[in-house]
């Protein structure tokens, strides 16, 4: 009797799964295939990794497609023009991490990643961008960004990258070589701004050596206002302005002020 009452239970188990795969195929025909995603230690993702490119150069994407298929750890699952409809193509195509350009039409891209980790905070959002500028790095991580890589890094380096912000465990700041050689130790005591402090891993640029009084006068700078003007604004005296401004070109190295008007443009502190 228990033998046959464990077959009639085998029986029913059996036809139980049957029923389950056929619901199971039913809902995938619906819904589209699942794509399972290995976790490793802590959690983290094992690959194969989902990644959503976001660029409007699509000769670039085609090439990380490219080299994502000899990796075999990465598909690329959209690609979209602009960052207008990130968080909603997110949420429909569930990514592991999405690939950004900084520089494109449509709306800010750092809004837009600061919009997407508030609706999904374990996407990784990964920078990928033709310039490397000291204000595009503060701000990158600013807007929990995971990493930040130069277009003109090697694909190698790209795709290695890629695969190491996905192993690692939440809130690690990933450069690229070209934005490593771009950040550096801190050097004549100079003194973090607040964004630096919060993390030890926090990217060192010339301009978080800066204090936020050196910022905007550097930025009064690069709107071309003499140190008369800027200290009329700021309540303080031209020597004061002359003192700041010193050592703001010590810290950033830059010899003159025609150099420091320069500086302010390019890394769009400068109103234009």
């Amino acid at each position: 009797m228990t033998r046959l009452r464990a077959t009639s239970t085998g029986t029913q188990a059996t036809h139980a799964s049957k029923a389950h795969g056929d619901a199971s195929s039913d809902r995938e025909r619906r819904e589209g295939p699942k794509h399972s995603v290995q976790r490793g230690a802590g959690g983290a993702p094992s690959g194969p990794f989902r990644v959503i490119c976001v660029d409007d150069h699509a000769v670039l994407v085609e090439g990380l497609r490219a080299q994502f298929q000899i990796d075999r750890m990465i598909e690329v699952v959209g690609r979209l023009p602009t960052a207008a409809r990130l968080v909603e193509e997110v949420e429909r195509l569930k990514p592991n991490a999405v690939l950004l350009d900084i520089e494109m039409p449509g709306p800010d891209a750092f809004m837009m990643a600061d919009r997407l980790k508030r609706a999904h905070p374990d996407v990784r959002i990964i920078v990928l961008s033709a310039h490397v500028r000291d204000s595009f790095i503060t701000a990158s991580y600013a807007s929990g960004v995971c990493a930040y890589f130069a277009k003109s890094d090697e694909l190698d380096d790209i795709v290695g990258g890629i695969n190491q912000v996905l192993r690692s465990r939440p809130g690690t700041f990933v450069l690229g070589p070209k934005v490593r050689e771009r950040c550096r130790p801190l050097v004549n005591g100079g003194a973090l701004n607040d964004l630096s402090k919060m993390r030890p891993d926090a990217p060192s640029t010339r301009l978080t050596t800066l204090t936020d009084r050196e910022a905007e006068i550097l930025r009064l700078i690069g709107n071309g206002l003499s140190r008369v003007q800027i200290g009329a604004q700021l309540c303080r005296s031209a020597k004061t302005i002359d003192a700041h401004q010193s050592r703001m070109m010590k810290k950033l190295g830059i010899d003159n002020r025609a150099d420091l008007i320069r500086f302010s443009i390019r890394e769009g502190l400068a109103q234009m």
